[in-house]
């Protein structure tokens, strides 16, 4: 049961040990026209056989557990599922010689010294924001890897596309500036880019995929959701884990470009100094958990187990 306090604007989640904050609610969970869809929806799965879920009890205790009260399908969580470096790999707008500079490039930096950023596929910013990042990569000192894409022309709902020219949306002289720390790409390979060992930090919308994978390989997450669950999922990263920072928690992109909140410089340096140089601890409780999932797909392990009993009861519905 969802409890909301609308004096402090919080609400009581039994999936969640902290009291979560209804501005990171989805926004369809708050708008009267899209709220009976949202719980047509979710009745809806109460009539299920059974819910597959690609997480794991141990990044999940308290989701788990509070559906698995006998009240609700049974819950199977079967993750963490995600794609792995070399696997089927998209070659992009740029195709693979765009692929092979990116990875080279990589190749020379420093082991966990580089900051990655990449916000999905509809994850994109106008100009006043762009400069802002740009701004708070150069003041840092950082070695950064950049995925920026072009919006989509405002009133389209359409993934964006890799500019031709990005002088045409950095500051002047930011690319001459950044030779030697940063590189600014369109289309990124994220899997491959996460598993590679110069990675040490993660700038990401917060994407249930993109969560896993920086997980998986171990990469602390700096948190910018833009749409959808993304707020929840950075609420969760950031407080319930511990194992994320906040760039903006409560952020909420608006899809056709108007009136778009700006995220400051200087929050942006914040976040990126505390992920890439003060928080050691998150690091430590990433790669923890980045062994914890390896070990949840073994014979054994939580998420292995799981699958078994998924397979056991289909076997039996169907007898």
């Amino acid at each position: 049961m969802l409890t909301i306090c609308k004096c402090r604007q919080f609400a009581t989640i039994p999936s969640l040990a902290n009291s979560f904050p209804v501005k990171c609610l989805p926004l369809s969970s708050l708008v009267k026209e899209t709220l009976p869809i949202v719980l047509e929806i979710a009745g809806g799965l109460t009539e299920a056989k059974g819910i597959l879920i690609n997480t794991f009890l141990e990044l999940e205790p308290h989701a788990v557990n509070s559906l698995s009260n006998g009240k609700t399908p049974p819950v199977y969580a079967v993750g963490p599922i995600v794609k792995h470096e070399g696997d089927d790999r998209d070659a992009g707008s740029d195709g693979s010689k765009n692929y092979r500079d990116i990875m080279e490039w990589l190749d020379d930096q420093a082991p966990s010294s580089v900051l990655f950023l990449c916000f999905g596929s509809l994850g994109s910013f106008r100009s006043e924001q762009v400069k802002e990042i740009a701004c708070a990569l150069e003041r840092s000192g950082h070695r950064f890897l950049w995925s920026l894409r072009k919006p989509s022309p405002s009133g389209k709902l359409k993934s964006p596309s890799d500019y031709e020219n990005l002088q045409e949306v950095l500051p002047e002289g930011f690319l001459d500036r950044t030779a030697k720390i940063g590189k600014v790409i369109g289309w990124a390979p994220q899997v491959d880019i996460l598993a590679h060992q110069a990675v040490g930090g993660f700038a990401s919308h917060c994407g249930w995929n993109s969560i896993l994978e920086s997980v998986w390989f171990g990469v602390p997450i700096a948190t910018w959701p833009l749409y959808a669950e993304q707020q929840f999922n950075a609420f969760y990263m950031v407080i319930e884990l511990g194992l994320g920072v906040e760039i903006k928690m409560d952020y909420t992109m608006n899809l056709q470009g108007d009136d778009e909140i700006i995220v400051n410089a200087d929050d942006i340096i914040k976040a990126i100094k505390h992920l890439m140089e003060e928080d050691k601890e998150i690091r430590k409780k990433v790669k923890e958990m980045s062994r914890i999932s390896e070990k949840t797909l073994m014979p054994g392990g939580s998420s292995h187990s799981s699958l078994g009993r998924f397979i056991d009861d289909i076997i039996e519905n169907l007898s």
